[in-house]
């Protein structure tokens, strides 16, 4: 099993107030990894620190075997990561098709556009509505559209930060299939999530945080079982 993403000893604090404590996981290549537990688990900030947007107080963060602790965001998403935040942080006044150029960045106008053309695959409501201005999208459209201006960036690892949260059942089944498919389609994939049903079922492997920490880790089926027998960290089932 090649590790894609190594999570080794992170702790993330802001002053005073530890919000992850020396977590340690690996995600492997080609897999979906669910990053569960409640609002205030830490999951947030273990993201932030994986992607270079928080500093870590301590610890590694390893893509394919090489060290990126420490660099920051811009740097670490020319190693191969990416993260879609739970904000989305769309460019709302520019239309899809232009927030799709800004994730692609400086490149020959046919590899640009064929990255563009495969997120139209991916999302068709995109390419349906690529004049729009992104900020007068529907919620779960913005989604789409965050998730696809991450893969123009032909990333490695893909990290998403609570992608359900606000969104009709609908909308997030089909976020979470698309999810899926980019696993299958050689994509590993971090996902940091609340509710725990929606993505496990897709998932390879799952972490269950709470409190900062690392409370229980292994194959997405095991974890699932655990939850339904335990109703463990509470609403992370629901």
């Amino acid at each position: 099993m090649t590790a894609a993403l190594e999570i080794e000893e992170l702790t993330v604090a802001y002053g005073n107030v530890v919000a992850v404590r020396g977590v340690s996981f690996v995600v492997p290549e080609r897999q979906v990894v669910a990053l569960l537990g409640p609002n205030g688990a830490g999951k947030t900030s273990l993201l932030g620190g994986v992607s270079g947007l928080v500093r870590a107080a301590s610890g590694r963060v390893r893509v394919g075997g090489v060290d990126i602790g420490g660099l920051p965001a811009q740097k670490v998403a020319r190693r191969g990561l990416r993260l879609v935040p739970e904000n989305r942080a769309l460019f709302p006044d520019l239309s899809v098709l232009d927030n799709l150029h800004v994730g692609a960045g400086r490149l020959p106008r046919a590899e640009r556009d064929r990255r563009v053309q495969r997120a139209f695959d991916l999302f068709p409501v995109l390419g349906r509505r690529s004049g729009q201005a992104a900020g007068t999208m529907s919620g779960g459209e913005q989604q789409m559209l965050s998730i696809a201006r991450a893969l123009a960036a032909d990333p490695r690892v893909l990290l998403l930060d609570e992608p359900s949260m606000g969104l009709a059942p609908m909308v997030v089944a089909s976020i979470v299939e698309t999810i899926g498919r980019l696993r299958d389609d050689g994509l590993t994939v971090l996902v940091a999530e609340q509710n725990a049903r929606a993505v496990l079922p897709v998932a390879d492997r799952a972490v269950l945080m709470a409190r900062g920490r690392v409370a229980r880790e292994g194959p997405a089926a095991e974890i699932r079982e655990l939850i339904e027998a335990e109703g463990y960290l509470g609403g992370a089932a629901s």
